[in-house]
Order: C-alpha cells, then sequence, then structure tokens
C-alpha cells in the first residue's frame, strides 16, 4: 500500500483528498491545528507548518511517503497583494521546502496550482497555453510551479478554479457564500464577465486519485464540466435551492474595485484529465442536487 503525506488537511480539498484517499492507501494528514477537522476520515494526523524547512523535512524522513499532496495555500486573492511576503512564504517557500524533502527518497509531489497563472484573455486555458500571471496571487503560484520542476522530482501540477463545496469548519468559498447570502434573504451583487468553470472540492480530490493510481507525470488541468460567468452560476444555485432569483443583481468587475485583477475569461480545459486519467465530472445541476442533500438533508 502507498504511503501518502496530504498538506492543508483541514480545508475544504484537504477534508475531501484525506477522507478519499485513506480508503485506499496509509496517509498522514497535517495542518497548521492541533487536531484533524474532518472526522470521517479515518486516518493519521500531525500538525505541520509548510514553511518551516525543518519541520518539513523530518515529518517526511519519518513518514518516507511515496507521494506528498499539497493542498496547502494562501488563496486570498486580494490579500495576497497586500500580504506580499506571507504569500510567498506559503505558496512559494513552503512548496520548495515541500520538494526539497521529498528528494531524499524522490517522492512524488502532487502540488494543486490554479487558472490564475494564466491571463484571463483567451480562457478555458489548456495545460500546454503560455502563463501570463496578471496578480501577485497568479505570480506566486507560477513560481511554485517552477519550483516543483527545477527540484528534480517526480511531480504531477493539478490546476483548478473556482473551488466550492462544503465541508467542516471550511472558510467561505462562492458558493456557501452565494448560499447563505440567498438563504437570508439578502441581495447579493454578481459579476457578469468572469467566465470559469467551477470545480467541486469531491471531484478534484478525485482527479487527483486517478493521477496517483496512473503516477501521472506533467501538468493536468482538473475543474468542472461547464463554463460559465459568475453571475450565470449564482442563478443556478438559486434555482437548485429554491431560491429568489430576484435577489441577484449583475454587476461587472470593475464595480467591485478589488485590489488584485481577475482574470476575465479564465478557466481550464479538462479534455488531457478526461483522456489520461478517465476524469469524468458530473453536470452541475447533478453537484447542486447533491450539495442540497449535504445542506438540507
Amino acid at each position: 500500500m502507498k504511503r501518502i503525506l496530504v498538506t492543508g488537511a483541514n480545508g475544504l480539498l484537504g477534508q475531501k483528498l484525506t477522507a478519499l484517499l485513506a480508503r485506499e492507501f496509509e496517509v498522514l494528514a497535517t495542518d497548521l491545528q492541533a487536531e484533524l477537522l474532518a472526522p470521517e476520515a479515518k486516518t493519521r494526523y500531525q500538525p505541520l507548518d509548510i514553511t518551516k524547512a525543518g519541520q518539513c523535512r523530518e515529518v517526511i524522513r519519518d513518514w518516507n511517503p511515496d507521494a506528498i499532496v499539497n493542498a496547502a495555500a494562501y488563496t486570498d486573492v486580494d490579500g495576497c497583494e497586500e500580504h506580499k511576503e506571507l504569500c510567498w512564504q506559503v505558496n512559494v517557500r513552503g512548496v520548495e521546502n515541500l520538494a526539497n524533502a521529498a528528494r531524499k527518497n524522490m517522492a512524488m509531489l502532487v502540488h494543486v496550482s490554479s487558472d490564475y497563472v494564466f491571463d484571463g484573455k483567451n480562457g478555458p486555458y489548456a495545460e500546454d497555453d503560455p502563463p501570463r500571471p496578471l496578480g501577485y496571487y497568479g505570480k506566486a503560484k507560477l513560481a511554485s510551479e517552477n519550483a516543483v520542476r527545477l527540484t528534480g522530482i517526480p511531480y504531477t501540477i493539478i490546476r483548478t478554479n473556482v473551488l466550492f463545496g462544503v465541508g467542516n469548519r471550511v472558510k467561505n468559498n462562492f458558493f456557501l457564500w452565494a448560499y447563505h447570502s440567498l438563504k437570508d434573504g439578502k441581495s447579493i451583487n454578481i459579476v457578469t464577465d468572469q467566465y470559469n468553470n467551477p470545480t467541486l472540492a469531491e471531484e478534484l480530490a478525485e482527479g487527483i486519485l486517478l493521477s496517483l493510481r496512473k503516477s501521472a507525470y506533467g501538468v493536468f488541468h482538473i475543474s468542472g464540466l461547464e463554463y460559465l460567468n459568475r453571475y450565470e452560476f449564482t442563478l443556478k444555485i438559486a434555482d437548485a435551492f429554491g431560491f429568489s432569483r430576484d435577489l441577484i443583481r449583475p454587476i461587472t468587475t470593475d464595480m467591485l474595485k478589488q485590489k488584485a485583477p481577475r482574470p476575465m475569461r479564465g478557466g481550464l480545459k479538462i479534455e488531457k484529465a478526461q483522456r489520461e486519467l478517465g476524469f469524468s465530472p458530473r453536470p452541475l445541476g447533478e453537484i447542486l442536487e447533491m450539495l442540497k442533500q449535504q445542506l438540507e438533508g
């Protein structure tokens, strides 16, 4: 049985990953907190700060994993513009620490990246399209990809976008924010000019599992099936849960005055993952019905 180390195990993706991988592999889950927040995951847990090179070396030496799945990241896009040092420490230095520690036994590193490595002028993007990040978050993510490549270890880079879903004590994602706002009867402003293919956390975890099974090296795009703007996505959420569409007001991105530039036509082409990994995402309507069961029983 393969031994897997998961970082960022208490985040939304980390919780889904840990629970899924533990069914098939021997997993050590790690994160900053004192305990694992996904109680259904029957696995070991150990605190780990990936920005500490010594901690990374020690944990990886002791666990001796066949593969490391890095789901740890600082993903506040506007926060990355304000807190560049924190962004770099977590999203680049932390990845370098994991990659360097993995060289001891040449463990495979599966690193989660983002469509923000692209400028969003001609999306959705394929794996071999040239990266041109706009903001500091995207620049850090591209730097982390390059760090993984340069270390000389076997690697898989998984790019995704607009990750959403439900987890235990997870921070707000776009879906959860829209769901709770609409459920409370609050009016929300949603942009009509940002396009992506939103990704359910469970499906991203499934794509990562497929890459581990096949030891699939290189770059893969793992994202949702449907390419749409945020306004269209929110209308689908409202319809699935029976909320009023009248609460959703269409606006454009420039009205938000956000600190970080956004790729307008981002998103990812997933044909390579479908073809080579057997990745098979579900239609968005089916996913929203599943989430309705999770949230409302």
